[in-house]
């Protein structure tokens, strides 16, 4: 069966009896589509990771107990190649790391309504609208002589996952539908396999470099209830399972005042990520999504003030205005969505503590700045975030160590707006509901609180 066949038929023999008028809105219904394939690809990149745009920061427990600050020039375990392959000039001897993130994500939407001539029409709240995650990650480190180091990692700096199906469902005075191009499923998941090396220039200066390939995979689904009968009808707008391979790379610097105090400063390459597989829109069978992903650059310092105590921190910057389109490409190449993101920053802070030889205690403080400028979403909830961290090193013996971590990520109570195209569409038809139809409202609300640990072994 055709894909109009199943509800558009429908809904167009319900609200146009005659032949020129069922012309005329399904000409109207394909334009919408359109604009409604738009609209969700913007879930491919929702941000419910707890970082800036889907960036995630959960690399490392060590990482974590003391919010990332200083971790790009710390070098206390190989988990420091997510962050700069310079630092491994530091290292004498091999390194192995490897760990597990729990993400517990709370993600409230809450209050989701239009305004019509009838009065707010109000379609419900989502209470748990995000999934917990586990990320795992792996590094290694091998210095070959007192000049040159390589090391292998595996870890994950962006992804997401989210799910608002429950409003999708949801029917206003029995003839409204819920803006069901907004809501619906989100699963991405994004692996960096790197190989890197660096080179001691002299006893001050080292400097690094790396390649990145990047797995990603990501699954989408929009669609809901449509008011077309007696009985509302299930639509599916949109199914998307795809996945891809891309490649970047990342180079650093260290430079060392002296064994306590340090700089290091890197930089990442990032790709334009094509994923393969099938986007069913509307008749439509395209193979590919094009995301451009960010570059990340960052400064930090440590410093070792006594003998039992050391500050670190960091300034991180992501260049999400490179984030500025999604298109898609074969069978035919379209623009789906334009965005007016902006470049971020972070700004963290941290101490480490030795109390014995066999404990070391951290804590740390980290500003997270938002990316979303005037073009806001609700599957896009972002803001600006507070993380408050603490961790933990044990010392089991001369060459293994476990580390602990826990983050509290508290985000901004965030009121927006987003236009929703099949809402418009039944404003088109129906001007007595009032001009403002596609416009939803929904106030969000974003918390996270990490759990991490990380087994090391000096070799």
């Amino acid at each position: 069966m055709h894909w109009s066949n199943k509800w558009i038929l429908p809904l167009i023999m319900k609200l146009a009896p005659n032949k020129q008028d069922q012309n005329i809105i399904e000409m109207i219904i394909m334009k919408i589509f359109n604009k409604t394939l738009i609209a969700v690809s913007v879930a491919l990149v929702s941000t419910q990771t707890m970082a800036a745009g889907f960036q995630i920061n959960a690399q490392s427990a060590t990482g974590i107990g003391r919010a990332f600050a200083g971790d790009a020039v710390i070098a206390d375990n190989a988990s420091v190649l997510s962050r700069n392959p310079a630092a491994m000039a530091l290292f004498d001897e091999k390194q192995l790391s490897m760990g597990l993130t729990y993400a517990d994500v709370q993600v409230e939407v809450q209050d989701v309504f239009v305004n019509s001539n009838l009065g707010e029409l109000h379609f419900g709240n989502v209470d748990d609208g995000a999934e917990a995650k586990v990320i795992p990650n792996f590094y290694y480190v091998s210095p070959v002589n007192d000049k040159f180091a390589y090391g292998v990692a595996m870890f994950s700096n962006f992804g997401t996952g989210t799910d608002t199906t429950e409003l999708s469902n949801n029917i206003a005075m029995g003839a409204i539908p819920a803006p069901i191009d907004l809501l619906g499923k989100t699963e991405v998941t994004t692996i960096n396999f790197n190989l890197s090396a660096s080179y001691r220039i002299n006893d001050n200066f080292s400097v690094g470099a790396g390649l990145d390939v990047i797995y990603g995979s990501g699954t989408l689904t929009r669609g809901g209830a449509m008011p077309t009968g007696a009985d509302p009808v299930h639509v599916e707008l949109v199914d998307v399972d795809a996945d891809g391979i891309a490649f970047g790379g990342i180079v650093g610097a260290v430079y060392e005042i002296n064994a306590d105090n340090r700089f290091g400063v890197s930089y990442r390459f990032s790709p334009e990520f094509t994923a393969d597989g099938t986007v069913m829109f509307a008749g439509t069978d395209y193979q590919e999504i094009n995301i451009p992903l960010p570059d990340i650059f960052q400064v930090a310092g440590f410093h070792q003030l006594t003998d039992t105590f050391a500050l670190h921190y960091t300034a991180q910057m992501t260049t999400w205005g490179d984030f500025h389109e999604i298109t898609v490409t074969d069978p035919a190449e379209a623009q789906l969505k334009k965005y007016a993101w902006d470049d971020s920053w972070l700004f963290s802070v941290g101490g480490t503590y030795t109390l014995t030889d066999k404990w070391t205690l951290r804590a740390g403080y980290m500003f997270d700045q938002g990316v979303v400028g005037e073009v806001s979403s609700i599957s896009i909830p972002d803001s600006d975030r507070q993380w408050y961290t603490m961790g933990a090193t044990y010392n089991l013996s001369k060459h293994t160590s476990l580390d602990f971590g826990i983050a509290f990520v508290r985000g901004e109570e965030t009121n927006l707006t987003e236009q929703s195209s099949v809402l418009g569409l039944v404003g088109n038809l129906n001007p007595a509901l009032g001009d403002d139809l596609s416009t939803v409202h929904a106030t969000t609300t974003s918390n996270a609180t990490y759990y991490s640990i990380q087994y090391n072994y000096k070799f």
